[in-house]
């Protein structure tokens, strides 16, 4: 477009060189004439293409809106706006019908109007509107163009041209969903009770108020055209009406949970910081924080047992942040009890995650001080890139380094009040290591002196480390149930394939075997599709039918900023499928790290949360699931 304009006005300006010498003075005059004609006609066209608007950023309907645009069904204003609280008009609403819905089959002849001239800049789809049942006009034989229409009257044209019939009485659907059925017009009663069961009525900001008589605004119209032409996750689950949706100042049980690190984040670094952060989650209705614990060979708390291990009781600063004072923000203070402290004092669980489990930096204390816990590859190599980064990995099968994390777990367990401990993949070990001596002999010892397969993936050789840390997981989950038996053990994986087969974490099983009570499973996908695929799992499944599971959702990294579009609409389609529900990756990138502004960006998350939500009560979700 760029292009096109800067060519186009080139040509008007040499052209204008030989008009001028032609006319004389008037020249200027004629050519500001033709210019202005030659802007009107391509504002539209530039507003029509639009698919980003300047005033929809973080509203409720924005996904909607955006989708909906690109498939050219809804457009924007030469200004850059889409104007979301305007009315629609009748003939407006026709023109968008005709976009959404091409093929309708007419069922009727006619649609001329007295009001409508047969240039008149919408008659055509008018008259469609009205052969294909969407619309009908009044008596007199006019349509009222330029009308504003309610939204009663929206959605029953969308009832009617789709042919939608109520399945259950209407009386019970309408009063099953709505809080002002007595506002509802008889005329509308049947359609909207249609509406209702097929997921077209959207009421924002009250679920169950109807509005019938209130004007559709251009984002309500939005959202019934993104329901009834199956635009999946576009709109917040929590607006879509539904028969039984009660009236609360509180949601229904929803894990709201953000992992918090020291990573592209200064989140953990002072006090100050970690209350702030919990304030402005508090507002924002979270209910769940998993600060990292233990990372690059270091435990961010003060403990006893990593100073014994390593020589360093606590650090903050990461070595990647060369240029930070490596005892920056651990003077005088416990950055774990202040998260314990000021979570509760919120309403907010703390559980905090293991972020490098069984890893460690290749130039670590840890891995300089006990080479001989390192397990390595068929090659003898025991350095193992983790993207730019060398790393090793703790043997997980020797009982030296069973012992260390263990400890460090009921370390935890026995001096913070915590409501759980979390791990991920990472408490694994990468599918091709394993062939250090130490494993060989091991495996030995249990097949008749049989060495393991030099295939990293053969089937058995992969069982059987993969059982080894299964049975390990069950030691630390009785060691901590021994000491807490209200802290719970989560566990926030990639998704069991790819889990299980690189790095030999089978939460599956984990889970049939009762030591996983929170499953939070990372399915940080860009592509949609991919994104459901991944929701509609076996494992997945399988796992919801004895315990809460929730999400992990990717908000962004330093150098990939995600939008709020693709965090809606995924945090939607969790919804939609009744998982438990979400946990973010990362804080910082909540609102910061982002492509769109703070105050647009926190004020999404606050449409996602509009209300407060307890947690799932795993706990007691698990008790019900064994008792059944």
């Amino acid at each position: 477009m760029k292009r096109f304009l800067q060519n186009s006005f080139t040509a008007c300006a040499d052209g204008l060189v030989w008009f001028s010498r032609a006319f004389g003075r008037k020249a200027w005059i004629i050519f500001l004439f033709i210019l202005g004609i030659t802007v009107a006609v391509l504002k539209p066209t530039i507003a029509q293409a639009q698919t980003r608007f300047n005033d929809i950023q973080g509203t409720w309907a924005q996904p909607c809106i955006e989708q909906l645009t690109q498939r050219q069904i809804l457009s924007g204003y030469p200004d850059g706006s889409f104007k979301p609280n305007a009315p629609v008009t009748r003939a407006e609403f026709a023109a968008m019908l005709g976009k959404a819905f091409p093929d309708t089959p007419a069922i009727r002849t006619g649609g001329k109007f007295a009001d409508v001239s047969t240039n008149y800049w919408a008659s055509t789809a008018i008259q469609k509107a009205y052969q294909t049942g969407f619309l009908a006009g009044y008596p007199g034989g006019v349509f009222n163009p330029t009308q504003n229409i309610p939204r009663v009257q929206a959605l029953v044209s969308l009832a009617s041209g789709l042919k939608y019939v109520p399945v259950n009485p209407t009386v019970d659907t309408l009063n099953g969903a709505f809080s002002d059925v007595a506002g509802i017009p008889e005329y509308s009663r049947s359609a909207i009770a249609a509406a209702t069961e097929k997921g077209l009525v959207v009421n924002y900001p009250e679920v169950r108020k109807l509005n019938s008589n209130q004007l559709a605004s251009r984002a309500d119209v939005a959202a019934f055209l993104c329901q009834a032409t199956g635009t999946v996750g576009s709109i917040p689950a929590q607006y879509i009406a539904k028969v039984g949706t009660q009236p609360s100042d509180t949601a229904k049980a929803e894990l709201r949970g953000v992992w918090l690190t020291n990573i592209d984040s200064n989140v953990l670094f002072s006090s100050q910081n970690v209350t702030n952060a919990i304030q402005r989650l508090k507002e924002l209705n979270f209910n769940t924080v998993y600060p990292t614990v233990w990372n690059w060979g270091y435990t961010l708390y003060p403990s006893q047992v990593a100073e014994r291990v390593t020589g360093r009781a606590v650090r903050l600063v990461t070595p990647l942040d060369a240029s930070l004072n490596p005892d920056l923000g651990v003077q005088g203070r416990d950055m774990l009890k202040e998260m314990v402290e000021q979570g509760h004092q919120n309403g907010i669980r703390v559980i905090p995650w293991f972020e490098f489990g069984f890893m460690a930096p290749a130039d670590s204390e840890l891995a300089k001080r006990h080479p001989d816990w390192l397990t390595q590859n068929s090659k003898g190599v025991k350095t193992k890139k983790e993207g730019t980064h060398d790393r090793v990995w703790l043997n997980p099968f020797k009982p030296e380094v069973q012992q260390f994390i263990q400890d460090l777990v009921v370390e935890i367990v026995n001096n913070y009040d915590i409501d759980g401990i979390q791990f991920d993949d990472h408490f694994g070990l990468p599918s091709d290591l394993g062939y250090d001596p130490f494993t060989i002999e091991l495996y030995k010892k249990e097949h008749q002196g049989k060495s393991p397969s030099t295939n990293p993936q053969d089937a058995e050789w992969v069982r059987w480390r993969a059982n080894k840390i299964t049975d390990y997981l069950t030691k630390v989950f009785r060691a901590v149930k021994d000491r807490k038996p209200n802290v719970i053990l989560s566990v926030s994986p990639n998704p069991q394939k790819d889990s299980y087969q690189f790095f030999l974490a089978d939460w599956a099983n984990w889970e049939r075997r009762g030591l996983v009570e929170e499953l939070i499973v990372q399915i940080y996908r860009d592509s949609f599709n991919t994104f459901i695929s991944e929701l509609e799992q076996p494992e997945l499944k399988a796992a919801r039918s004895h315990i809460p599971v929730g999400i992990g959702i990717l908000t962004g990294l330093k150098s990939k900023p995600i939008s709020l579009s693709q965090i809606q609409k995924q945090v939607d389609a969790v919804r939609q499928r009744g998982f438990a529900g979400v946990s973010f990756f990362f804080y910082e990138t909540l609102w910061n790290n982002a492509s769109e502004p703070l105050d647009q960006r926190q004020a999404a998350f606050r449409l996602l949360f509009p209300m407060p939500a307890e947690p799932p009560d795993l706990l007691e979700a698990l008790k019900s699931s064994k008792e059944d």
